[in-house]
């Protein structure tokens, strides 16, 4: 996303929920990405087009080894269902799910997390939430795979095996690297560190 979330926090017993409120900012702020995490509403603008594009980049590959053909889908920006809180859920950028994900939904156009095999973020301004918030909140959600594309620190993230609170593998890539990523994911792919950073970044005039 394009600019830091903007935090809402609600103290009013007669206040509206939480979801309640996510909702309505969703209807008022069309584009925007609205999360609660932790019991946090989180309000993230737009993403820009570099973005974009390594988002794009990132779908070729899962697209390429048959991710979205069979037993699994891909999908951009569809909301997880979140164990860390009663009205918790995320949007990632990027999941890989069972292609049964429609019988596991939860409530507000959110799915269990049973059905996530990947989860992927690329970074903008936000970036300490990617690489913080909810890499607790993935790992608590028990999804396998949380793959992050840190566009600030040129850097490509792979953290397996979610434990509480947290990833017990985290690997950390560089340009000139390649990732295979996990073939629990579905299918052996793997990953251009340099060509997906390159992707992500602003072309100059």
């Amino acid at each position: 996303m394009s600019a830091a979330p903007v935090e809402h926090f609600g103290t009013d017993a007669t206040a509206p929920s939480l979801l309640e409120e996510a909702n309505t900012l969703m209807e008022r702020l069309p584009g925007y990405r609205v999360e609660i995490i932790e019991g946090r509403l989180t309000v993230t603008p737009p993403a820009d087009v570099a973005h974009s594009r390594a988002l794009n980049r990132l779908v070729r590959p899962f697209i390429a080894a048959g991710l979205d053909d069979g037993a699994t889908e891909v999908h951009q920006a569809i909301g997880l269902w979140l164990p860390t809180g009663a009205e918790d859920f995320a949007i990632p950028d990027l999941s890989i799910v069972d292609a049964d994900v429609d019988e596991h939904l939860v409530e507000n156009n959110c799915y269990d997390p049973v059905c996530f095999r990947l989860v992927l973020e690329v970074t903008s301004s936000n970036y300490r939430a990617d690489l913080r918030t909810k890499v607790a909140a993935y790992a608590d959600a028990k999804v396998p795979v949380y793959l992050i594309v840190d566009r600030k620190h040129q850097r490509l993230h792979t953290l397996t095996e979610p434990l509480a609170s947290g990833y017990d593998n985290h690997q950390v890539y560089a340009p000139g690297q390649t990732v295979a990523l996990p073939e629990s994911i579905g299918a052996e792919v793997t990953l251009d560190v340099a060509e997906i950073l390159k992707a992500g970044e602003p072309r100059r005039p």
